[in-house]
């Protein structure tokens, strides 16, 4: 996504198009497919679970007996294994966008600031490191475990940490919000704190009423009628760059503008090539679980570099930040950097874990004295790069199937037999969105009745597997008011 923004600005340790990985890192004759800027749109997949990225960051498959061994990343492997996914694949995961195909982050990097040395927390696949994003930790997890994230995540959030201390939050979701995998935030007491974006987030906007903290998260499923925006391949990136300008326009209208830090991240790298190597040493384990068998993972390593865009009025223009100074020698940016950094701003008591203990923190990226009056207060238009259709009827991704599972946990439908394989087998994309819509209503209804009947804010609502009731009002016109869970 970023990589040849680097000409535009030196400074940032993007690519020039030297960079090459072999098909074969076993064969010193092996043909070598050097990084291009034809990045348009992505199908299939390529891989990124915890052993595909063992491979692209040492070039060789993971084994025990490999695995025993001290070696260094060599970054080499990517090619080998994306061929391994589909012939070809090597030329799609060693290419990036040119920057005029991506002008809103063009405009982003040129205006605000860049991190050109923030990794993922584990070199593993999307769900352990999201939840590093607001935990610090994935609690054991390396790979999207589909029973644990859907009973709920139990660690500690930085939400909770803020709430403690008498700050605000609000997450702004377009979908099933996916921090409902971290099980706390399904309390009753949080209620107030989900906001269905459309409805929402300008309003909040304009008003100057948005929170201490704000997530947003983006549209997961690709409709014909509202496409997907989350940059997952097959979806078209232009859906994610309106998405960004639209948030971001909404942000420099408000009256909190000067207030504001606004940072974009991606939970990992996708398995698309990258050539700085992961720290390998020196990375505290957060919380001393080891991952389980056969990988038994130390969570002592970090994963691959992701964009890591940052926006405020208080940066100048081109800023690129590069490795942290602190608060240790081995220090890095990573995903418990955003928990580090909200502790430090808001002067919260404690860490979360030993992660965001030993992360870097990017508040030093406020390098004025007085805020920019010259922002700009729009960002270009999009140039739209995927030719084919959103298709309705597709079968869903491997996390689309997550989201449809938590919806089925907190609706009840967790204690039928189709759940959770059976539930969403052949279950398309429209299929999903409508299971979804329907499961919210019904939390509605449930949580209303609890609300009445006196429940205490702490607790967990339980729906009951009884027919969905009437719908309240549709997903699309109401705010998400209630969270329910499976035991």
């Amino acid at each position: 996504m970023l990589g040849w923004m680097k000409s535009l600005n030196p400074e940032i340790n993007g690519v020039t198009g030297s960079e090459s990985n072999p098909i074969s890192t076993s064969d010193a004759n092996s043909t070598q497919v050097f990084f291009r800027d034809n990045s348009a749109y992505v199908d299939p997949d390529p891989g990124h679970s915890i052993q595909a990225i063992y491979e692209q960051v040492f070039g060789e498959p993971w084994t025990e007996a490999s695995a025993s061994k001290t070696l260094t990343p060599k970054m080499n492997g990517f090619a080998q294994n994306a061929e391994k996914t589909q012939t070809g694949l090597a030329e799609t995961v060693m290419s990036g966008f040119k920057p005029e195909n991506v002008a809103v982050y063009r405009e982003l990097v040129k205006e605000f600031a860049v991190c050109d040395r923030w990794f993922a927390s584990i070199p593993a696949s999307t769900q352990p490191n999201r939840q590093y994003v607001h935990s610090a930790t994935s609690h054991g997890l390396t790979s999207n475990d589909t029973q644990k994230l859907i009973e709920g995540m139990p660690q500690k959030t930085i939400f909770e940490s803020l709430d403690e201390e008498g700050f605000s939050f609000g997450i702004y979701y377009q979908y099933p919000p996916a921090t409902l995998l971290y099980r706390n935030l399904r309390k009753l007491k949080y209620i107030k704190n989900f906001h269905q974006f459309d409805l929402t987030f300008k309003k909040h906007c304009e008003e100057g009423k948005l929170p201490n903290y704000v997530v947003v998260e983006q549209r997961f499923f690709d409709l014909l009628s509202i496409p997907g925006n989350d940059d997952h391949p097959s979806h078209d990136v232009s859906e994610g760059q309106k998405f960004i300008k639209e948030v971001y326009e909404a942000l420099r209208e408000s009256p909190q503008w000067p207030e504001m830090l606004f940072v974009i991240i991606y939970d990992e790298h996708g398995g698309f090539y990258d050539h700085v190597p992961t720290p390998v040493t020196d990375v505290p384990s957060p919380d001393d679980i080891v991952g389980p068998e056969p990988y038994k993972f130390k969570f002592d390593r970090l994963g691959v570099r992701v964009p890591a865009i940052l926006i405020s009025p208080w940066i100048e223009r081109g800023t690129v930040l590069h490795a942290p100074s602190g608060p240790y020698p081995s220090s890095q940016f990573e995903h418990s950097s955003i928990s580090a950094t909200v502790k430090k701003i808001f002067n919260l008591k404690e860490f979360l874990t030993k992660r965001d203990a030993w992360a870097g923190t990017f508040d030093v990226v406020l390098n004025r004295t007085s805020p920019r009056t010259d922002c700009p207060a729009t960002l270009p238009d999009p140039m739209k790069l995927r030719e084919a259709v959103s298709k309705d009827g597709a079968k869903i991704s491997d996390f689309q199937e997550e989201l449809v599972q938590l919806a089925a946990a907190l609706n009840g439908d967790h204690r039928k037999d189709i759940y959770p394989h059976k539930l969403v087998e052949n279950m398309t994309v429209s299929e999903a969105v409508k299971y979804c819509e329907e499961a919210f209503n019904k939390f509605l209804h449930e949580c209303e009745k609890a609300r009445e009947s006196g429940t205490d804010e702490s607790e967990i609502v339980v729906c009951a597997t009884s027919p969905t009731p009437p719908s309240i009002k549709s997903f699309a016109q109401k705010i998400f008011s209630c969270l329910v869970c499976d035991h």
